[in-house]
């Protein structure tokens, strides 16, 4: 069942401007005390218990973020992120898993999965985190543009105010689109991401640390393989589009988004 949507009628307006997250959670309790948490933080909650009920709550009302927990009863929270995956390519999604299961995390992120939570966690951790998700997957204001600039000398990609081209590759910064060779590369938010931070610092390797940091919004911790993951998701992407550039692999240094040959 939905379990309802949560309303914090004492918000400001400004608090309210924080977002509208969607808890699919089985565990009623644990969803209802999230919820009341995230709506102190300003946010707006809707909380349901299953995958029947998350996808009748998304359509009665689109969340900026889903938070799903990979237990679900019937289908699983990972099936459920595969069907929004096709539904919805760019709705940005949080995982919740049980500590000790590593394999849910990179099966998650490998299906397209923002970030992930493991349980139990403190729920400023996931407020925090939930922040970060929303401040990267909405449009770029003035502010994040100019931070987010390549230099204008930057070796081998040319920019614009509207676009980034490397070779073949295209990312349009006004729609947040990537497309090769003329045909679009179906990216998650966080693979958009990694893409452009790759892409306007094209003149090297970029660490690991710093692509958490832009991408995620969050810093690189131990054992943290989210931004290998999406890494591999985005080769896999471009090798099936045709390829034309590549991530390479820097051995301590990161990763570098270069031209290839195609042969």
């Amino acid at each position: 069942m939905i379990l309802g949507t949560i309303d914090d009628r004492t918000a400001t307006s400004r608090d309210r401007m924080q977002g509208h997250i969607l808890i699919i959670d089985d565990d009623r309790e644990l969803a209802a005390m999230l919820g009341e948490y995230l709506i102190a933080e300003g946010f707006t909650v809707a909380t349901a218990d299953g995958d029947a009920t998350g996808l009748a709550a998304l359509a009665q009302r689109a969340p900026d973020l889903i938070v799903l927990d990979v237990m679900l009863p019937g289908r699983s929270g990972l099936d459920l992120l595969r069907e929004l995956r096709v539904r919805h390519p760019r709705l940005p999604v949080m995982m919740l898993t049980a500590r000790g299961e590593p394999i849910d995390r990179i099966v998650g992120l490998e299906l397209g999965a923002d970030d992930y939570l493991p349980k139990p966690f403190d729920p400023r951790e996931l407020a925090a985190r939930a922040r970060a998700v929303l401040r990267r997957s909405a449009a770029q204001t003035p502010t994040e543009a100019s931070i987010m600039t390549p230099d204008p000398l930057t070796a081998g990609a040319t920019s614009t105010e509207t676009d980034i081209e490397l070779g073949p590759l295209l990312l349009d910064l006004r729609h947040r689109r990537a497309s090769l060779r003329g045909a679009t590369l179906e990216v998650t938010g966080a693979e958009w991401r990694v893409l452009l931070a790759l892409a306007q610092h094209s003149q090297g390797p970029v660490e690991r640390s710093m692509l958490t940091q832009q991408a995620l919004g969050r810093r690189l911790t131990l054992y943290d393989r989210a931004i290998d993951t999406h890494v591999s998701n985005l080769r896999r992407k471009i090798a099936r589009s045709g390829g034309g550039v590549e991530i390479r692999s820097v051995r301590g240094s990161g990763y570098e988004l270069i031209e290839s040959v195609i042969p």
